[in-house]
């Protein structure tokens, strides 16, 4: 078998099964297969995928085994040439898959592959491309150096901002959210660290793959990554786990400095932990005693665009919810550039989700049409005409 597709899910269902259709799409015609290994979720995402989905492969675990160990069943399964490890909150485009294994197949040098990841503005995501956290680039990276010099090559090698996003390139470390595998090299370097619970497991890995003679690379092939729509990055667990793998992976690699060296990192590790622990429980404190004085905000629009019946539909779904929205009748062929030709019926003061119909355009035109000229004030929305949902990155509507 060419390739093993791997997500890892935790009470996600409806993310999940957009990005197992997604999925389907990519790999049609391809020698694939598609595993699912469900982490104990508790909305009902077994049965969910197993009623839904008849080509997956589902691992239902007993317990939440976290990111690394569950991945590592699923891979200890597999027999394929490739692995490609998949966040369930992603959208990956028509063409991305394939392109991905060409490139591999090119490079027999390449260990591990990652992916031009958007956010929901379509714009990208810093996380597409990384360079190996060592104590000094992990200091100005929490410094915030990076952030004031990104194209840097010394103060922002975290991000590798000085490279372009619109070519291939060599990289240090690919995400955990899409990072394909070559078997042979994942033989040599070993599985992931299930030492990391959540975070830092691609980092160690992407070493590793270096450190066993292969390179790393960066595709701009797109996908959308929601970013952690499973995670609540606000939550006190979040922060522990967060920067105990940052520990983690500094005492393995990086075991071997002086304890001078080691002082600044660590303390800077722990001040950031620190301060965003108090953050979360000031915010807390002030919303109990209802001081917080932030500005109500306005409800976000909607622009739906699809064919008549999708069209109907979703003037149903915007009713019976209260949703403001406009409504397009519009396909790849009518209406090629989408919300792109609506700009000036579009309210750039207000949040607004342009919600596209999935049977009407493909996953890579909905990528396309944000990534060309992303707007903070614009988000990517899908519907699914055959089971009557719309999905954003904050919520589901039914």
């Amino acid at each position: 078998m060419k390739l093993t597709v791997i997500i890892v899910s935790y009470n996600v269902k409806h993310y999940l099964r957009q990005c197992i259709d997604s999925v389907a799409k990519a790999i049609e015609g391809l020698d694939a297969e598609v595993c699912v290994v469900d982490n104990h979720s508790k909305d009902g995402t077994v049965e969910y995928i197993n009623e839904h989905c008849k080509n997956v492969k589902m691992i239902a675990a007993n317990h939440n085994y976290g990111f690394a160990r569950a991945n590592n069943i699923a891979i200890r399964q597999s027999e394929s040439e490739f692995v490609l490890l998949l966040n369930p909150d992603t959208i990956v485009g028509e063409d991305t898959i394939r392109e991905c294994l060409a490139f591999m197949d090119a490079h027999s040098d390449a260990g591990g592959l990652g992916v031009r990841m958007l956010k929901c503005d379509g714009s990208d995501a810093l996380e597409s491309r990384r360079g190996l956290p060592s104590p000094m680039t992990a200091f100005y990276k929490m410094c915030s150096l990076c952030e004031k010099f990104p194209e840097s090559r010394r103060f922002g090698k975290y991000y590798m901002g000085y490279l372009p996003w619109d070519e291939p390139a060599q990289i240090e470390v690919v995400s955990g959210a899409f990072f394909m595998l070559r078997r042979e090299a994942l033989d040599k370097a070993g599985l992931l660290d299930e030492d990391f619970f959540m975070y830092g497991e691609d980092i160690d890995l992407s070493y590793r793959l270096l450190k066993a003679g292969y390179h790393n690379w960066y595709l701009p092939a797109k996908i959308l990554h929601y970013k952690g729509e499973s995670t609540q990055k606000s939550s006190f667990r979040y922060v522990h786990v967060f920067y105990e793998a940052m520990l983690i992976f500094l005492r393995k690699h990086y075991g071997h400095l002086s304890f001078w060296l080691s002082i600044p990192i660590k303390s800077a590790i722990y001040v950031k932990a620190f301060m965003a622990l108090v953050n979360m429980q000031y915010s807390s404190i002030r919303k109990m005693l209802g001081m917080s004085t932030k500005i109500r905000k306005k409800m976000p629009s909607y622009i739906f665009i699809g064919n008549e019946a999708a069209i109907s539909r979703c003037r149903k779904l915007a009713a019976n919810n209260g949703l403001s929205a406009q409504f397009f009748v519009g396909d790849e062929i009518s209406m090629p550039d989408g919300h792109q030709s609506l700009m000036e019926k579009i309210d750039h003061d207000t949040l607004t989700y342009v919600v596209y119909d999935k049977g009407s355009y493909k996953y890579k035109t909905i990528l396309r049409n944000f990534s060309t000229m992303p707007m903070p004030n614009l988000l990517i929305g899908t519907y699914d005409a055959i089971n009557n949902i719309i999905i954003t990155d904050k919520e589901i509507i039914i």
